[in-house]
């Protein structure tokens, strides 16, 4: 093994160690929507969101922007890669369409924001990908009906530098290749 690998595997290490020493001091309570932050908020609380499994999973209900389904972009907090609840039942809509139709394939797009080197920030949209898809395969998705891929900081939403710009950055987007 040649240095440079034993170089990037020491620090993917020291990554892993770091991401595990983290923890989440948030109180066990309901999101609440900040006015002063545009962090991107999904709206949980109607009646719609409530029950994943009263919703149909339909090929038509992908462009219904009624639907969960129509709901693609799972956003992350700052350097992790834990799915928040708020976007639990979206996962969960998109794997049971995906048991439900065999021949559906998606691919999981994870992103970072600019914050950090290019190979932290890939394998952080990867290891954002890879949560999403444990969650999916979880509830009933076929791995083979799942595909990851880290694009890391280089494909931004959001332009500016700042906590707004950054908070639209880190997310996986689901992109249906087979419907």
């Amino acid at each position: 093994m040649n240095k440079t690998h034993k170089i990037i595997l020491l620090v993917l290490f020291a990554l892993v160690m770091a991401a595990c020493k983290k923890k989440d001091t948030r109180p066990d309570t309901d999101p609440v929507e900040d006015t002063t932050d545009n962090t991107p908020v999904v709206d949980t609380t109607t009646n719609q969101y409530r029950d994943p499994s009263s919703i149909c999973c339909n090929p038509s209900d992908l462009d219904n922007p009624e639907s969960l389904l129509a709901q693609r972009v799972i956003y992350f907090d700052y350097d992790q890669s834990t799915v928040l609840p708020e976007y639990r039942n979206i996962i969960e809509i998109h794997a049971r369409y995906l048991s439900q139709n065999p021949s559906a394939r998606i691919t999981l797009e994870g992103h970072a924001d600019e914050r950090g080197s290019r190979e932290y920030n890939l394998a952080l949209g990867e290891r954002r990908g890879n949560a999403v898809s444990s969650l999916m395969n979880a509830q009933g998705a076929s791995g083979s009906q799942l595909n990851v891929v880290s694009y890391g900081e280089e494909r931004p939403v959001a332009l500016c530098s700042d906590d707004s710009c950054w908070s639209q950055n880190r997310r996986v987007e689901i992109v249906y290749t087979a419907r």
